[in-house]
């Protein structure tokens, strides 16, 4: 009797897989993807290569080879031929993914647009592509604006959306000749199944009022409904917009961007130990406990950082939104975290590019990521669970007063 392996092989080959070579990782898929034909191909054939059966119908006849771009690089695919008929893989080099395209396609602008040889070459090889068609990404591009505009502008009827989270990333486009700086405004939220969704997606010039508010105007008119509650930064413009558009919307200032402001306030040695205290107040176990935490917080500060404890106070009734609905949400929404991952997803898509050579590839490399994530999101795990939305959508008092809906609101309208 053997004793037992105290290897997991799935977990050492996942090890394997992550830290290795882009070398082995594209002989690994070619061989995976090889293997998948050849199967294929022998059940048209309805025999095994080489082999005869009374079954058989066809046989192989060669390979052709093909390109095929990938995360890994360029990968030569074998594609079987058949002394009768053809076959080809559509399940592999037509279906890409989205992403992957809205890259390729942003090269290809880079390119037509006349960005330097070199900078293209290097961007070519950060995405693992050997070479560009322009008439295969011309065609790509075109396929991908329809879906990514059909993606933006589709009615959103999978409410109530209980839980909204707006946010803004800077991005550069180049526009009459020189490099500016655009908003490209996101918002997700959490349907009446408990999946999150993107809501949009709209590039705007600067984060203003104007443009926060057409964003809104523009989710509400798709049928954005029944929010309870959004998550956002403190810019008025963003606010202004919520309660404009939004009415009887609670607002809850993210913890990340709060975070962050309240560490410009504060002198650099004093910032570890009250980001410590900061962050024990979101780990409290029920919304008196977030009160009384966040009150010796502010005792704790006021007698050296007076000015800190101020900003504390000011912003109360902001942070301490979230107490007002059950406490199974906090950790999970008001954290912001899954946002702040997705703003980072982003960036390491848009950090190819750099600066874009205009603001439709922009659009269309962005919304592809969005698009495809928001895909991840509908076919993956209930985000949150149908009986903790039905609670959050009825009408709670907290046990403290200062932070209830009805405050948040009026807060939010002065």
């Amino acid at each position: 009797m053997t004793a037992p392996s105290s290897i997991d092989p799935a977990r050492f080959l996942h090890d394997q897989l992550a830290s290795a070579s882009p070398d082995l990782l594209r002989q690994m898929l070619t061989t995976f993807i090889s293997t998948l034909m050849s199967a294929e191909a022998d059940a048209i054939c309805g025999a095994p290569y080489g082999m005869p059966g009374p079954d058989r119908v066809n046989v192989r006849n060669g390979y052709r080879h093909r390109d095929f771009d990938t995360r890994a690089g360029t990968l030569d695919v074998a594609i079987p031929k058949l002394r009768h008929g053809s076959y080809f893989p559509d399940w592999l080099l037509e279906r890409r993914r989205r992403a992957e395209a809205a890259l390729t396609s942003v090269v290809a602008t880079c390119y037509l647009l006349g960005v330097s040889t070199r900078r293209m070459e290097k961007l070519v090889e950060s995405l693992g592509i050997t070479r560009l068609s322009r008439s295969q990404v011309s065609e790509m591009a075109r396929d991908l604006d329809a879906a990514v505009q059909d993606f933006r502008t589709r009615p959103l009827d999978a409410g109530p959306y209980t839980f909204v989270a707006a946010d803004a990333l800077v991005l550069k486009v180049r526009e009459g000749g020189r490099v500016v700086n655009v908003h490209a405004l996101l918002a997700t939220g959490v349907n009446g199944d408990g999946h999150r969704e993107i809501l949009g997606l709209q590039v705007t010039s600067s984060e203003d009022g104007a443009g926060w508010l057409g964003f809104f105007r523009d989710l509400t008119a798709r049928g954005l409904s029944g929010v309870a509650l959004v998550t956002s930064d403190a810019h008025r413009g963003l606010t202004d917009a919520i309660g404009a558009t939004l009415p009887g919307a609670c607002w809850q200032r993210c913890r990340t961007h709060y975070a962050a402001n309240l560490m410009s306030a504060t002198p650099k040695a004093s910032w570890p130990w009250v980001r410590t205290l900061l962050h024990s107040v979101y780990d409290q176990p029920d919304a008196a406990s977030v009160h009384a935490q966040y009150d010796r917080l502010v005792d704790a500060v006021a007698l050296k950082l007076p000015a800190v404890a101020d900003h504390l106070e000011a912003a109360r009734c902001d942070v301490l939104a979230f107490t007002a609905f059950p406490k199974e949400l906090w950790r999970q929404v008001w954290s912001n975290n899954p946002q702040e991952r997705l703003n980072r997803e982003i960036r390491r898509r848009t950090d190819v590019v750099g600066i874009f050579p205009d603001r439709n590839s922009l659009i269309r490399l962005v919304g592809a990521v969005l698009a495809e994530q928001h895909d991840e999101w509908t076919e993956g795990r209930r985000y949150l669970g149908l009986d903790v939305l039905a609670r959050s959508r009825i009408t709670i008092t907290p046990s403290t007063p200062e932070v209830t809906p009805d405050n948040q609101i009026q807060a939010l309208s002065a």
